[in-house]
């Protein structure tokens, strides 16, 4: 396990090269990328969402699709398109943009619905359907979808099921003060990401996520999970609250978190520190609710003062170890 933690680092590390201090948010993209999700990174213009998604991308040795969304932009554009070869007298299949290890989709609020519903199939069920044929996605597979919630005009929500798919939102936010000097002194002489150097590759990650995948969790800390999503459910703020698909996100991302420390068991304290990025952007709230200046946010910290937390949840270190 501490192999999986070091491969996880230095990967981290060399992503911190390019976007300096934010290192808890490369950190949180990583443990899902190693648990098998997706990622809407929805922040203000010029933080670097973008950028995030492509040191990641360059970090890894595995094919990389970037996809601008746009208006015009069409779904066979996204999964392909049949095609009829006139030389060898046959239908062909011309891959779209979504056939790449890690596919970014720069504003994806900005296509249309029927666009951004091109996704729904490969970011469940890692296929694509096009004209009755099936076909498979490489693994690992990961969409890293940017989205700016501040200007609205020209722009199309996300639908709730296609929101419901991205394991993680993320904000990047403003850099302090050291970290912007930094980004003068490291940017301001070139693109520091073309010039990144892939630190793994596709099978590595592979390898990796088959490893997360077998971490132990215990039963009290699965119904810790349980008790913290059906929770949101009811909560007189709540108008929906998160699906059994969260609480799948919530153990797979706890798995990869503790794997990252260097730990083969999940902990209480690996649920926690997900809850806000894995559950946020899952809630609806009541109109009421939001009328009283109410957030997501404040409803999930309330719930995480409030479901017990189990006693033991894995194997307890031995003294002096």
């Amino acid at each position: 396990m501490q192999a999986l933690a070091d491969s996880f680092a230095r990967i981290a590390a060399n992503v911190e090269t390019v976007l300096e201090g934010k290192a808890e948010v490369v950190r949180l993209a990583l443990v899902a990328l190693l648990a098998e999700g997706h990622l809407l990174i929805e922040d203000v213009p010029g933080v670097g969402k973008t950028l995030l998604a492509k040191a990641i991308g360059r970090s890894i040795a595995c094919s990389v699709r970037r996809v601008q969304f746009t208006p015009d932009l069409l779904p066979s554009d996204i999964t392909g398109v049949t095609v009829y070869n006139q030389e060898h007298g046959d239908f062909e299949f011309k891959p779209g943009a979504v056939f790449a290890n890690i596919v970014l989709g720069d504003e994806i609020n900005r296509a249309g619905p029927k666009t951004q519903s091109a996704l729904l199939e490969s970011m469940e069920e890692r296929t694509v359907s096009v004209d009755g044929t099936t076909h498979e996605l490489g693994v690992p597979f990961m969409v890293i979808a940017t989205q700016n919630p501040i200007e609205l005009e020209g722009t199309y929500p996300l639908p709730e099921a296609q929101r419901d798919r991205f394991m993680m939102r993320l904000s990047i936010g403003y850099p302090g003060v050291e970290a912007e000097m930094e980004v003068l002194e490291v940017h301001g002489r070139g693109d520091r990401v073309a010039s990144l150097q892939p630190v793994a590759d596709a099978q590595q990650i592979a390898a990796l996520v088959e490893t997360v995948k077998g971490l132990h969790a215990a039963g009290p800390l699965r119904r810790y999970i349980v008790d913290l999503v059906r929770a949101t459910r009811v909560h007189p703020a709540v108008e929906l609250g998160g699906s059994p698909r969260a609480c799948l996100a919530l153990l797979r991302a706890s798995r990869a978190y503790a794997a990252a420390q260097g730990r083969d068991f999940v902990i209480p304290d690996d649920v926690k520190a997900l809850v806000q990025p894995l559950l946020a952007h899952r809630l609806i709230l009541t109109p009421e609710a939001q009328m009283s200046d109410h957030s997501p946010a404040d409803v999930l910290d309330e719930l995480l003062g409030f479901v017990p937390i189990p006693a033991e949840s894995g194997p307890q270190p031995r003294a002096g170890a």
